[in-house]
This record gives C-alpha cells, structure tokens and sequence, in this order.
C-alpha cells in the first residue's frame, strides 16, 4: 500500500485522543494540516484503517459510528441518553469466547462487548 500523509494524519489524531470521534469529527481536526483533504478521503482512509486492524469502529445506537485508535483489547460504554462513547475500565471478558464457541461448530476468533445506559453526567442529572 503506497504511503499517505493524509492517512498517516489521520491515524496519528485518532492514537492521539481518547474521545472516539466521528468521521466528520476526525475530518475537522486534520484539515488545516491538509486543506485540499475531503470528508469523502477521510471516510475512505477510516474504512482501510478499519480493515487493516490499525483502528476500530464502533456502532453506535442511532448516530453515526465513531473510532478508535486503541486497538488493544478493551470495552465500550455507549450513553443512551447524550451519545457519548467511552472507555470502560475492567477486567477481559476472553472467556465468553468459550462459552460461545462450547455449541458452536465453527471457530470463534473473538469478540466485541459494548454496553449502553447512562453516563455518569447523565446519571447525575437525572437524579
């Protein structure tokens, strides 16, 4: 794959942030460093990172997805109620690969776990 700045942007801003921004978000944040760049290119170049396994995508309830540079194993928090996508702190669930894979006959490789309420900004408010 040939080498590209506008990638290379776009992977060093998301390693370099924990807030698990959108496309239009990412795009934002790179293009005063590349003015001639398109929402379309970074759409693209997050789809072949995706891929790649350099990031992560994550599907959100009803907005759009967002990424993230930390590909190590870890989970997700989606707030329900201000939209807000979060790094939850805890122990692997590895062993649900087992229990999946115990009646399974093909092979299980891995998973992905995201769990959804309120946050704690949220939560607080509505008490």
């Amino acid at each position: 794959m040939k080498y590209s700045r506008q990638r290379e942007s776009i992977l060093q801003y998301l390693r370099s942030t924990t807030c698990h921004p959108t496309a239009e978000t990412v795009y934002q944040h790179i293009v005063a460093d590349h003015p001639n760049i398109s929402l379309g290119t970074v759409y693209r170049n997050l789809t072949l990172l995706t891929e790649l396994g350099e990031i992560n995508k994550i599907t959100a309830f009803d907005g759009p997805d967002r990424f993230d540079g930390n590909v190590a194993p870890h989970y997700h928090f989606l707030c329900r109620e201000c939209g807000a996508v979060l790094d939850l702190e805890m122990d692997s669930l590895a062993h649900i690969e087992l229990l999946a894979a115990h009646n399974f006959k093909g092979t299980v490789e891995g998973h992905m776990v995201q769990f959804r309420g309120k946050c704690p900004d949220c939560a607080r408010q509505n008490k």
